[in-house]
């Protein structure tokens, strides 16, 4: 199975919700457990699932977390349930993303010690990264370059720079 599938049958919900970069579009399963998000279209998400949707206005915790986390509640998106098909090195990428606190960024090369693997495997980090379907969930916004540039972003560096800055408490371009 590829990673980025759904292996479930069961229903698929998705809402967007406004953000100052754009809609963040958000995919539930049945269980209220967050299967995809990104600053993207549905329609975008639902073809990296291979799976439609339903939409509806509302998703519970995980449009509520969201919601609070874009008010500055930067804890809000950490305790939500998430679910992606993946390698198991991608399983243990996602899960070490997941540890790195809001306002704090880490290497890709600082991020492979933490998992143990040798020096010279940021690449792999990185193809982990790029296959991540729950931005900014799982928050791979918070990986940078050795030299501390920000180095690439699925969405672009302008959302990527805007999450570190509202992570830190820095205004974006429109003062908010």
């Amino acid at each position: 199975m590829d990673a980025g599938t759904v292996t479930t049958c069961a229903p698929l919900d998705s809402t967007s919700l406004p953000t100052p970069t754009g809609p963040l579009s958000l995919v539930v399963d049945d269980a209220g457990t967050l299967v995809a998000a990104g600053f993207c279209a549905v329609a975008d998400l639902e073809r990296r699932l291979r799976a439609t949707t339903r939409h509806r206005c509302e998703l519970g915790a995980p449009g509520r977390a969201v919601a609070s986390y874009g008010i500055g509640d930067l804890a809000a998106l950490d305790d939500l349930a998430v679910d992606q098909a993946g390698t198991a090195h991608q399983q243990a990428v996602w899960k070490a993303l997941r540890d790195v606190p809001a306002g704090q960024t880490v290497s890709y090369g600082e991020l492979c010690a933490r998992l143990g693997l040798p020096p010279g495997t940021a690449r792999a980090v990185g193809s982990a990264c790029g296959a991540n379907l729950i931005a900014p969930v799982v928050p791979c916004h918070r990986v940078v370059r050795g030299d501390g540039s920000l180095g690439g972003y699925a969405y672009g560096l302008s959302v990527k720079r805007f999450l570190l800055d509202h992570e830190r408490g820095r205004p974006g371009p429109d003062g908010s």
